[in-house]
């Protein structure tokens, strides 16, 4: 990420250097159009204090977030620095809650309801074989049937079952659930993934798609990692340059 500012001594170095991240975060969201107005989160785990999280202010847009406007909430969603005046919705972060408690490398959890990904989690079959950047993800995701809004306990057990050992999941008829063990490897994740789905969409809607095959596709999963650079964190070179996108409009999210 670009040279942050002088940081708020109000907190830990690691806490604000994960809030100015996750606030980039949001504002790249909104740049992009990934937005539903108030609603939907991206939820960072704070590594330097046990069982904390950050999320967004409940009725702020994502191009209002900033790094100081950002909630700090526990496990269960409720708000641990009680001076920030925005609220929190607790009911949007159960489904986070249940990854974050369960899966000790999701440190960064992204849901949200684009149009393309709603789609295509609506789609008898789902994600397919059709382009590049759906190879990245065939046999790397997980699909759990549409049960109404995320937000009772009991629905936890099965979510967690049919997430099994995969990253992402895909709720049928709702949206796609993406996780990362930092927020820039969630980021690009879901990044690949919104381009798989809308290519699928607009490949779909002009005739009977080529599947690519299997062998094909185990080929492009193996040549995809074998390129990657050792050392280099998953999406950090990415993230960085949208990052230096939004602070061409705005810089405000680092306040």
């Amino acid at each position: 990420m670009a040279t942050q500012l002088k940081r708020n001594s109000k907190y830990s170095e690691a806490e604000w250097t994960a809030r100015q991240e996750l606030a980039a975060c949001y504002r790249i969201f909104a740049m992009m159009g990934w937005d539903e107005m108030i609603f939907n989160h991206i939820t960072v785990k704070l590594d330097d204090q046990e069982g904390a999280f950050l999320i967004n202010p409940y009725g702020m847009h994502f191009s209002e977030v900033t790094a100081s406007s950002l909630i700090k909430i526990d496990i269960d969603g409720n708000k641990l620095d009680e001076d920030n005046p925005w609220h929190v919705n607790k009911a949007g972060f159960v489904q986070h809650s249940l990854f974050h408690r369960v899966l000790p490398d999701a440190h960064a959890i992204i849901h949200t309801h684009t149009t393309a990904t709603m789609a295509v989690c609506g789609l008898e079959g789902g994600l397919q074989p059709t382009n590049f950047y759906a190879c990245n993800f065939m046999g790397q995701l997980a699909y759990h049937d549409f049960e109404g809004i995320t937000v009772r306990e009991e629905e936890g057990t099965r979510l967690v079952e049919h997430l099994g050992d995969k990253r992402i999941l895909m709720l049928r008829n709702h949206g796609p659930v993406v996780m990362g063990k930092s927020l820039s490897d969630a980021f690009i994740k879901y990044w690949a993934l919104q381009r798989a789905c809308e290519i699928q969409l607009a490949t779909m809607s002009m005739g009977k798609p080529i599947l690519i095959s299997d062998d094909v596709v185990k080929v492009h999963q193996r040549d995809l990692y074998m390129a990657q650079i050792p050392g280099r964190q998953s999406g950090k070179a990415e993230f960085d340059a949208m990052v230096r996108k939004v602070d061409k409009i705005d810089t405000s999210w680092r306040d």
